[in-house]
C-alpha cells in the first residue's frame, strides 16, 4: 500500500516536472516570436517599384502587411562539389518557420548594396562571409496563411565555401548540402517542405543558379 503510494507520488512529481518543462519551452518561444516581432517593427524596408526603383522607407511589418513592393535578395552559396548549402528556417520565424530554403535571404538596408547586404546576412544567420556575384532580380508576391504577404523584388546572388556554417539558431534551425538536381527532386515530390521563393527561383530561374560549368575562382 505503502510502495503504491510512493509510486503514485514520484509520478505525479514526474508529469508536474514534465509540464513545467513544456511550459517553460513554449514560453521561451513565444519570448523570442514577440522579439522577432518587434525587431520587424523597428527594421525598414526599401520601397520600390517594377525598376527597383527607391520610392521610400517602410517598417518591415507594415509593408508586409500591406502587401506593398519592397527589394530583398536571396543568397545561394555552394562548395567545389556543386553542392548548395540550405538553411532550414528557425522555427520562430513570423512566416514560413521551419521550411528549407536557399542558404540566406533578407531585405536590404537603406543605402545599403545589394552585395553588401548579402554578405552582412550571411553573418548574421550562418556565421561566414563570402564573396558573391549578383545574377539576376524577379518579382513575386506570396500571401501566407497569417495575413501577411511577401512582395518582393529579390536580387539573386551566388557565392562559394568550402567550410561549415556557424548557425545562429535564432535564425536558422538546421543546414545541410545537396546536389541541386537532388533539390530540384525533392520539390518536386515534397514541395511543402520548401519556401514560396525559393520554389520560384527552381522553377523560373534554375539556369541562374546552376553554376556547374562556373569555375569557383
Amino acid at each position: 500500500m505503502k510502495s503504491a503510494f510512493l509510486s503514485s507520488l514520484f509520478f505525479a512529481k514526474y508529469n508536474s516536472a514534465k509540464l513545467n518543462l513544456k511550459a517553460t519551452y513554449c514560453f521561451s518561444l513565444f519570448c523570442k516570436f514577440a522579439l522577432h516581432i518587434k525587431n520587424m517593427e523597428e527594421e525598414k524596408v526599401i520601397l520600390v517599384n517594377e525598376k527597383d526603383e527607391q520610392i521610400g522607407l517602410m517598417p518591415k511589418m507594415e509593408a508586409h502587411e500591406k502587401a506593398l513592393l519592397h527589394r530583398a535578395f536571396s543568397v545561394f552559396v555552394f562548395n567545389s562539389k556543386n553542392q548548395l548549402m540550405l538553411q532550414q528556417r528557425a522555427l520562430t520565424k513570423y512566416h514560413s518557420p521551419g521550411l528549407w530554403t536557399n542558404t540566406c535571404c533578407s531585405h536590404q538596408r537603406a543605402g545599403e548594396s545589394n552585395l553588401q547586404a548579402g554578405k552582412r546576412r550571411l553573418q548574421e544567420e550562418m556565421g561566414f562571409t563570402t564573396p558573391l556575384k549578383e545574377k539576376t532580380s524577379f518579382i513575386y508576391k506570396a500571401p501566407f496563411d497569417n495575413g501577411l504577404t511577401e512582395h518582393e523584388l529579390d536580387h539573386i546572388m551566388v557565392g562559394y565555401f568550402e567550410k561549415e556554417p556557424n548557425i545562429n539558431k535564432e535564425e536558422v534551425e538546421s543546414w545541410k548540402w545537396m546536389q541541386l538536381e537532388d533539390v530540384k527532386k525533392d520539390i518536386s515530390e515534397q514541395p511543402e517542405l520548401y519556401t514560396a521563393w525559393f520554389k520560384i527561383i527552381f522553377d523560373k530561374f534554375y539556369q541562374f543558379i546552376n553554376i556547374t560549368n562556373e569555375s569557383n575562382s
